[in-house]
């Protein structure tokens, strides 16, 4: 038998092949952590951008405004709550969690609403970067999504607070999306709208002032300001529909703008913010440094109404009557800081 044979009759041929592609996986093992790895970034990196996507719009109008709501009326001490001498920096140091708690419960609900064929429908023609239009999501899973995210906004409650608050904020949600409560009736949707304001209100404020479960943190002053600040978004909300009127009435939505006219839809805000712009202060008693802050803002945003009619001004407008509502959020705080000052 020559070498050959030999070698052949042994298989060191075949033994040098495996050996040789056995080094081939372990190379390939060894690089593909890294693969890995940036594979599973850029998926959480996209999903969270998905996720963000559905509240971005919604972080100015709820999450924003709600917490500086809470935040400020737990600072008002004795004025709307049971505390007799809150802690600043300690309620300050709040601010993440009541934030978390006003994202966390509005996630479901924007899920919810954008799920929907003719939602998707609407934002594809106004805001077509949403996630549902711009097809980073299904239906199907957006629908998991959604159902996911409540117990998990209930856990949420659980922990920081605010529990009737977000079963409340539920219930809201269902009628406002699946019971057709955002679409039939303008005063129905005003309705929920203002529901919903005061549910983000008084919860962030039981978070703020981390109230145990189950219990209150208001004083009786704050039930007649809660309705206040009801009647105020019930009257005056229509200013988010101003903007959005092509896109409302492609789903055929019976907002205040579509069911009266343009013209006395601004009319109806105009009147609204006169008058909650001297009523609030009043009710607190405030001097003439609130007056002035709440009626020149409100003025401001009544001129903007009945003049700038652009969709682009009409936005605007929209954040500076959040910003009016924030100064309203700020009354209470100033009763209690004013003493015998300008405020």
């Amino acid at each position: 038998m020559d070498v050959k044979n030999a070698v052949d009759a042994l298989g060191i041929h075949g033994m040098r092949g495996k050996f040789q592609e056995l080094g081939e996986k372990i190379y390939e093992l060894r690089e593909r952590p890294i693969e890995i790895m940036i594979s599973a970034e850029e998926d959480l990196s996209y999903h969270v951008k998905t996720i963000w996507l559905f509240t971005y719009s919604d972080l100015k109008t709820i999450v924003g405004p709600e917490t500086a709501f809470g935040i400020l009326s737990a600072l008002s001490g004795p004025i709307l709550t049971t505390s007799s001498s809150p802690d600043f920096f300690v309620i300050l140091s709040r601010i993440p969690r009541v934030a978390f708690w006003c994202w966390i419960n509005l996630l479901p609900f924007a899920i919810d609403n954008q799920r929907q064929p003719e939602a998707i429908e609407e934002d594809g023609e106004n805001k077509p970067w949403r996630s549902m239009p711009s097809g980073r999501l299904s239906e199907t899973h957006a629908k998991w999504l959604m159902w996911s995210l409540y117990p998990a906004a209930i856990i949420a409650s659980l922990k920081l607070g605010g529990l009737k608050q977000c079963l409340a904020l539920i219930f809201l949600g269902w009628w406002y999306n699946d019971l057709g409560g955002a679409d039939h009736s303008c005063i129905t949707r005003n309705f929920i709208n203002a529901c919903g304001f005061l549910s983000y209100a008084s919860g962030a404020t039981e978070v703020a002032s981390s109230t145990e479960l189950l219990g209150s943190p208001f004083k009786l002053i704050a039930w007649p300001w809660f309705v206040i600040i009801g009647a105020v978004v019930f009257t005056s909300v229509q200013t988010q529909d101003m903007y959005d009127q092509a896109g409302d009435g492609l789903r055929g939505r019976k907002t205040v703008p579509l069911v009266v006219g343009d013209h006395y839809a601004r009319w109806s805000i105009a009147i609204a913010m006169g008058v909650w712009s001297v009523v609030c202060p009043t009710f607190w008693q405030l001097g003439p440094g609130t007056y002035a802050m709440s009626m020149i803002t409100g003025a401001i945003v009544i001129f903007r109404t009945l003049t700038k009619r652009s969709v682009s001004a009409d936005k605007l407008t929209f954040r500076i009557w959040n910003l009016w509502m924030v100064m309203l959020y700020l009354m209470p705080l100033f009763k209690w800081i004013k003493g015998d000052s300008w405020l």
